[in-house]
């Protein structure tokens, strides 16, 4: 790690600005020159370049947000914020490889893992040496995910783990395979499932076809397959039937860490169809000067700075210990459907330009997409925030 990352302190490095500030500073360099330049490239081979993968271990990415005690940057929420904003201003795929290393893939040892789990698997994580993804959505069990059937059977010092999940990211390249099961058939609820680190090489476990997407090529997902998988009994983590409440404690910071890159891909969207429109010339004048591509324009950076205010006060009222399951899901909700608005817009001020390959925008397009579904979709946002208003006022 960079000798910058060794100056970082925990979760009150917000109060040292400076550092905070050179973090975000050279992650905006990396972007722009390094990241920018190779979008083309991962969206054509599907592939995040190695030595980008490199480059990405170094500057400390993959451990973000897991304890300093583990390797790791210990980032406060807000922190966490600034960060996925300056991430966002490039294609998601670079992200999304991180991404489960720093969210829920390592989220549950850190929360309910036992000291051994921790030791062996947080540094490894937050290193990039290991890449972990989380396996939950099933073939018939999505946005009702306490519905799921992949069971887990206790023998001995050992369980066995049968089932299929679907859609997992990054289930191709890792190492451990953060599982759901259900170790009580009995119960047909969140009661019911465990949790479980799943090594690559355990005997049983067999991956689908890599999934061919409307978008972020090179975020590679796929389905995972558990055929009398036996896992030592010592890697559960937390108690039988804490798994599924576990994974919701982290549901809050990963919907507002999808709302902070949602603002810096609208954020790079804005730069570009701003720059677009004031070298296109029509009618003897940039398209900048016509005032209903000055009225997109208006709204766009609207929109992305309500929604940057929205994450940010509400990443602060997590960090202060504030319950802000509601304030998260509005953010989430707003904040993808924001940058979908913002990507149509871009594509019509590029006209017939924008649905051309040749331009960012026509792939930005169909990339953000896709934050309107993962991390509950923003029908299950409504939900939520429905449901915790009546709760409130009861």
């Amino acid at each position: 790690m960079l000798a910058w990352a060794l100056a970082f302190g925990g979760p009150t490095m917000i109060r040292d600005q400076e550092t905070l500030n050179q973090l975000i500073d050279l992650i905006d360099r990396f972007v722009r020159e390094r990241l920018v330049p190779a979008e083309n490239l991962l969206a054509e081979s599907g592939r995040l370049p190695d030595d980008i993968l490199q480059e990405m271990k170094e500057l400390g990415l993959f451990g973000l947000t897991i304890p300093e005690e583990y390797g790791g940057l210990g980032l406060t929420m807000e922190e966490e914020i600034l960060v996925s904003i300056a991430l966002g201003r490039t294609s998601p795929a670079f992200r999304s490889v991180m991404g489960t290393n720093n969210g829920i893939g390592s989220a549950a040892i850190v929360f309910s893992g036992t000291d051994a789990q921790k030791q062996k698997y947080l540094p490894k994580y937050a290193s990039g040496e290991w890449i972990s993804c989380f396996c939950l959505t099933e073939p018939d069990a999505g946005s009702d995910a306490a519905s799921l059937k992949t069971t887990a059977r206790r023998e001995g010092d050992h369980y066995v783990i049968n089932g299929t999940k679907r859609y997992i990211t990054n289930a191709a390249v890792a190492h451990t395979f953060n599982v759901m099961a259900r170790t009580n058939p009995s119960i047909k609820g969140a009661r019911g499932i465990s949790s479980f680190i799943v090594e690559r090489d355990t005997p049983g476990i067999s991956l689908g076809a890599i999934d061919k997407k409307m978008g972020q090529s090179g975020s590679m997902t796929c389905d995972v397959i558990f055929e009398d998988c036996k896992v030592p009994a010592e890697n559960i983590i937390g108690e039988e039937g804490e798994g599924f409440i576990t994974a919701m404690k982290v549901l809050d910071r990963g919907r507002l860490h999808i709302s902070g890159v949602s603002v810096g891909v609208a954020e790079r969207l804005i730069k570009d169809a701003l720059d677009y429109a004031m070298q296109r010339k029509q009618f003897g004048q940039p398209i900048a000067e016509q005032q209903l591509i000055q009225a997109m324009l208006a709204d766009s950076q609207t929109e992305a700075y309500a929604a940057k205010c929205m994450v940010l006060e509400t990443a602060r009222k997590r960090d202060s210990g504030e319950n802000i399951t509601l304030e998260a899901a509005a953010c989430k909700l707003f904040a993808t459907e924001m940058v979908g608005r913002v990507a149509d817009r871009a594509v019509q001020i590029h006209g017939g330009a924008g649905y051309m390959a040749e331009y960012a925008v026509e792939r930005f397009y169909r990339d953000v997409r896709l934050f309107r579904l993962y991390e509950g979709t923003s029908q299950i946002q409504q939900l939520v925030i429905a449901r915790n208003m009546i709760k409130a006022a009861l």
